[in-house]
């Protein structure tokens, strides 16, 4: 699976933005897709993910009520909404892929077997 994530940029506190990542490569309903983070000096956090329908989306708690997940499987596009941007939202965001049917996919890196190149926000006070 090849995933290309575009989207990011400069933007200011209160902002809102929507990152796109294509996935090419496999079947991409069959996988449960991830976004990830990772700030200067800080170890690549998970962000959000959904299930390969659609269905079920799960949040980290410093984003719940501020980011939406979504994915649109007939264009093999999973979406990250980001609202409210505050600064210390500002990161380098990654979609991942999860071979996975279920419908309680992974929130570690460990989880997740493909990575996109990823896509640079940063959110200025």
């Amino acid at each position: 699976v090849q995933l290309v994530e575009s989207g990011g940029g400069l933007v200011q506190a209160g902002d809102s933005l929507r990152l796109s990542c294509a996935a090419s490569g496999r079947t991409f309903s069959n996988y449960a897709m991830g976004w990830f983070r990772q700030s200067p000096g800080k170890e690549r956090e998970f962000v959000a993910t959904v299930t390969g329908s659609g269905g079920r989306s799960y949040y980290a708690d410093s984003v719940k009520g501020r980011f939406a997940i979504s994915r649109d499987n007939a264009k093999n596009t999973v979406y990250l909404g980001v609202n409210s941007l505050k600064p210390e939202d500002t990161a380098v965001y990654y979609c991942a892929a999860q071979n996975y049917a279920g419908a309680y996919p992974s929130t570690t890196l460990a989880g997740y077997e493909y990575w996109g190149q990823g896509t640079q926000v940063t959110v200025s006070s």
